[in-house]
């Protein structure tokens, strides 16, 4: 089994609704258990268009390949609406896999660790929450890269009933 983190992110609709609905869908694939969810945040657009993000990021350990991970995501994002019409486009849904455990690559399909995993408050604040101490090979501890990101807007969302920022077990039910 493998660990990886997945970030989520939408500006369009009922976002948190979406992404808690979205992370459920995942949940209920046998191939993955999810370990731990952060808390939401709302981020200004960054090099983006329309209104404020809704994010969260996702630990898990998975049988799946990061391309299977990477298929999954997408179905997923595919089931809740998501249109690619341009760059950047204001979005339903976005499942980005931020990091997959001992996978380094780039190609044009998937790139991994996710390649602005550094440069973006609404990735670094959420994956710190549920792991404060994450470290990639090639760039370090990434809280070192907070000062970085620090005039990004960004604010951590009040929670509702969940165990955000916790280490959870959640319950898996084969699809």
């Amino acid at each position: 089994m493998a660990r990886a983190f997945i970030g989520f992110g939408g500006n369009i609709g009922d976002t948190r609704q979406l992404i808690t609905d979205a992370i459920i869908c995942l949940a209920q694939r046998c191939e993955l258990h999810i370990l731990a969810k952060s808390c939401f945040y709302q981020s200004a657009p960054v090099e983006a268009k329309g209104g404020d993000y809704i994010n969260a990021v996702i630990e898990i350990e998975t049988e799946l390949s990061p391309y299977g991970l990477l298929h999954i995501c997408q179905a997923v994002e595919q089931e809740f609406g998501r249109e690619r019409p341009y760059a950047n486009a204001p979005r339903t849904l976005d499942l980005d896999i931020l990091s997959f455990e001992g996978v380094s690559q780039a190609d044009a399909e998937l790139t991994l660790p996710h390649p602005r995993i550094i440069e973006r408050s609404f990735v670094l604040l959420p994956l710190l929450e549920i792991a404060p101490n994450f470290f990639l090979p090639n760039l370090g501890e990434l809280k070192h890269f907070l000062p970085q990101v620090a005039h990004q807007r960004i604010e951590k969302l009040p929670c509702r009933n969940c165990n955000c920022g916790e280490k959870t077990v959640s319950s898996q039910t084969a699809h």
